[in-house]
């Protein structure tokens, strides 16, 4: 089985998430052995951002580095698992609200693809990038 990273990059969907990770300097971090939970967006979420802000990312390394860790908790959380947590802490030590009623929610985005395993942890794949505030 793969790691995150490995699973990242064989995705199609992920093309922008490998890139920025990769400029923020996290690749060796999201290799170790974790686990680690990653609520992945998908190039499509990237998409909605208001135009620029990925290249002001690009440029402003730290601030990718915290949005990104917003994306990842410490520890293996299935959908499953989340049913009756209300909420999780990031990596990057905000609080994560998560919603599971009528379908899979981390704070304002869908998850589209939950409990995808991998060596390290596991992924779900979701339709928004998540920003702190």
């Amino acid at each position: 089985m793969a790691d995150i990273v490995e699973t990242a990059i064989a995705s199609p969907n992920f093309k922008t998430l490998v890139a920025a990770v990769s400029a923020a300097g996290l690749v060796e971090t999201l290799q170790s052995p974790g686990p680690f939970t990653v609520f992945a967006p998908v190039d499509s979420a990237f998409e909605k951002l208001p135009p620029g802000t990925i290249q002001t990312l690009l440029q402003n390394l730290p601030q990718l580095g915290r949005i990104l860790t917003y994306h990842v908790v410490s520890g293996t959380y299935s959908q499953e698992d989340l049913q009756d947590l209300g909420e999780l802490t990031s990596v990057e030590g905000s609080p994560l609200p998560i919603h599971i009623s009528d379908g899979f929610e981390v704070k304002n985005a869908t998850v589209i693809a939950p409990d995808i395993e991998v060596d390290n942890g596991i992924i779900h794949c979701i339709d928004t990038v998540l920003l702190m505030g």
